[in-house]
């Protein structure tokens, strides 16, 4: 069977704090959440989970390293660069941290950075060599 990803599990600090980040972004907690993880369906049969980091270490089996640049970044891609725009826009105004603006880049497309409440970061990118399908999917050549 080939990899896939189902379920992106970000360690986060303060869990009530990451949640509301989320659900002012648009996302929907799951009826599969419990007090110590909350669930949200993402488009394409994947899933984010926010659980408290240091049992996200304990369960893995790692050492609880300072936040920081983990080499790992979530990405949304967008149907144009206003809407990568708007998305950063909205990021922004949910308590998001605007790390790199939305600027035209090296590859040819458009993108920006903001990190969570947690410095977990999300690229929002406009990639015109990578259409979306209707669903928002990317459409990979």
């Amino acid at each position: 069977m080939p990899p896939r990803v189902s379920l992106i599990t970000l360690g986060v600090i303060d869990l009530p704090r990451a949640n509301k980040f989320y659900e002012a972004l648009g996302l929907t907690a799951s009826a599969a959440s419990q007090d110590t993880v909350t669930f949200f369906q993402l488009g394409g049969g994947v899933a984010l989970a926010l659980f408290d980091r240091q049992s996200l270490a304990d369960d893995a089996k790692v050492p609880n390293t300072p936040p920081g640049f983990s080499g790992i970044t979530l990405a949304q891609n967008c149907a144009s660069e206003a809407a990568v725009d708007t998305v950063m826009a909205h990021a922004l105004s949910c308590g998001a941290t605007l790390k790199k603006p939305a600027q035209k880049v090296f590859w040819g497309g458009y993108s920006g950075y903001f990190a969570d409440p947690d410095g977990h970061l999300w690229e929002v990118a406009y990639n015109p060599f990578f259409p979306l399908d209707a669903d928002g999917g990317l459409k990979l050549p």
